[in-house]
């Protein structure tokens, strides 16, 4: 058995450091368990001479552990030719468990240091503890240098873009805005590389990959960066900073992965994104978040809040401190500076994306583009002018909350398709549906989750989905089973749904079928909604073929106010 339980590359910025680190996990259990003797031993030898270990497996000892980790990266450092190194060492949900991290200059010997420091630990139930310290400096010192690292830094304007929802939506708006400004836009996100509105390569560049492919690109003027959770932590950001960041909100989703357990710690995984914003940047904060709007703590660059509430206290706060705000008054977006009259930019109702005013969330999308696009240096009226363009169709933003008209027997029926991979993003698809459905129809639902979530998760979509709707359906995402099987993801879904007296719920083995038993269930004047992940030019391509056509904002428009009558 080796204390190495693994050790990861960051090629950039990460949780622990702004720049590249090795982030090594490992098993402090033969130093939990170890004599307190040999653990005195240990810790004469690195240099904590004063230390008192504890007894075995004690809380004491695990603190001692964290310590004596610390100090024994750094000693075996020093005793190979590296003084003063940087170390972080945190704990993890599992109490044998730790993460040290380090930054480094050159790869195999970096990765050398984390294995040696493995290698000491599995000496400690030992006799020649001591003596592991000194061997492990020599091997450290004998191996390679290897290469450096390959984290960029951008020589044209960047916007990146982290959140838990959100962030696809608001990078697209942003890059749509950055070419009604003429710029060769290149952008990454969840669905691929993009140059100047075009599908380069489709795929999850959510990570450092992306941000390194779009710098890449030829002739881009302009970038915008989608960074999600799993790249900063698996990877690190790859670049060593941008010039405005957005963040958009943080809420429950894939906790329970790399050590991320809670939300307080989901938010200082974000906060690494504003954190290497540069010092004349802007850091754009949703006000309305606590977590988000904590960030401005961490900051370097200056504090953009954004907030449907033009009284909240975020924005008194942030323009105290000489920030800048986006809120919402008398129903135009508007920008605030200190000690100035709020400028309108634009009215909710001829911004299509808030869908009339009815998405609280789309809303809060606008605001965080509006916020970025101005604080690259976009001109007022072209980010105007981007807001009025950008639509919630499959062409401008694909796969969040497209909105269709489909034909029913004697009627039409409006389908709505968004990707609502978490509670807060079904909350939303359940919003909207909501504000389009005329008085007396239904609401018909397509629940779906991808095998990478919590139990407790995927059986809250269940219960949210019941409660939210009429008629609820299961689709399955076969792709993104991620370990599970499909009776199991479908078991959850079922046991929150009974959770809240609904045991009427049909499965389907796609996306696809389960839109096409719902629309067949549905009447006139019914809304269908999709939770679709897997399957999205499928379920276009379906619709299409049942005469089903995208809605206008006019259109839409008169939904929502046949809602509203």
């Amino acid at each position: 058995m080796t204390s190495l339980v693994e050790l990861r590359v960051l090629e950039g910025p990460n949780l622990y450091f702004p720049r590249a680190a090795i982030k090594v996990t490992l098993d402090i259990s033969p130093l939990a368990s170890a004599p307190t003797a040999t653990a005195e031993r240990l810790a004469r030898r690195i240099g904590l001479a004063g230390a008192r270990p504890g007894e075995p497996d004690t809380g004491f000892r695990q603190r001692f552990a964290l310590r004596a980790v610390a100090r024994l990266v750094r000693e075996i450092a020093h005793e190979s030719g590296t003084v003063r190194l940087a170390v972080r060492v945190r704990p993890t949900s599992d109490p044998h468990l730790i993460v040290v991290s380090y930054p480094w200059r050159h790869r195999d010997r970096a990765q050398a240091m984390g294995r040696a420091v493995a290698d000491v630990l599995d000496a400690v139930p030992g006799e020649d503890v001591e003596e592991a310290v000194g061997h492990a400096a020599e091997r450290v010192l004998a191996s390679p240098e290897g290469e450096e690292p390959h984290t960029i830094t951008p020589t044209i304007p960047v916007v990146a873009v982290t959140g838990t929802n959100g962030k696809t939506t608001t990078s697209r708006m942003i890059a749509h805005v950055a070419r009604r400004a003429g710029k060769v836009v290149g952008w990454s996100n969840t669905d691929g590389i993009y140059r100047d509105g075009e599908l380069i390569e489709a795929g999850d560049y959510s990570g450092p990959s992306g941000a390194a492919r779009v710098l890449a690109l030829p002739g881009v003027q302009f970038a915008v960066t989608e960074t999600a959770r799993g790249g900063i932590l698996l990877k690190g950001i790859g670049l060593t900073r941008n010039d405005v960041s957005v963040v958009t909100n943080v809420s429950a989703d894939h906790l329970g992965l790399q050590g991320i357990d809670t939300l307080d710690q989901l938010a200082e995984v974000k906060a690494v994104v504003p954190r290497i914003t540069r010092r004349r940047g802007w850091a754009v904060l949703n006000g309305d978040d606590p977590r988000v709007y904590a960030m401005r703590t961490v900051i370097h660059a200056r504090p953009w809040v954004f907030s449907r509430d033009p009284n909240s206290p975020a924005i008194r706060e942030t323009l105290d401190a000489g920030g800048r705000a986006t809120t919402v008054i008398d129903g135009w977006i508007s920008v605030l500076r200190p000690r100035r009259d709020p400028d309108p930019l634009i009215e909710l109702v001829d911004v299509p994306m808030t869908l009339a005013g009815l998405s609280r969330f789309n809303v809060e999308n606008t605001l965080a583009a509006a916020s970025a696009s101005l604080a690259i240096g976009i001109e007022r009226t072209t980010v105007v002018d981007g807001l009025a363009s950008f639509r919630p169709d499959a062409e401008h933003n694909p796969g969040r909350m497209n909105i269709f008209t489909v034909p029913v027997g004697g009627g039409e029926t409006s389908v709505v398709i968004d990707l609502a991979h978490n509670e807060a993003g079904l909350e939303a698809l359940l919003e909207i549906m909501a504000g389009v459905r005329r008085a007396g129809s239904r609401l018909l639902l397509g629940l779906g989750a991808v095998g990478d979530r919590t139990d407790e998760l995927i059986g809250r979509l269940g219960e949210i989905g019941a409660m939210g709707a009429d008629v609820v359906a299961i689709g399955h995402k076969q792709r993104y089973l991620r370990g599970r099987s499909m009776e199991e993801l479908e078991g959850l879904l079922r046991d929150g749904a009974e959770r809240v007296g609904v045991t009427d719920v049909a499965a389907y083995p796609t996306e696809v079928a389960c839109l096409a038993a719902l629309v067949d269930r549905a009447r006139d004047g019914d809304v269908v909604g999709l939770m679709c992940h897997a399957e999205r030019q499928d379920v276009y391509d379906w619709i299409a073929a049942h005469g089903g056509t995208a809605d206008t904002p006019q259109r839409l428009g008169e939904k929502v106010r046949a809602g509203q009558a």
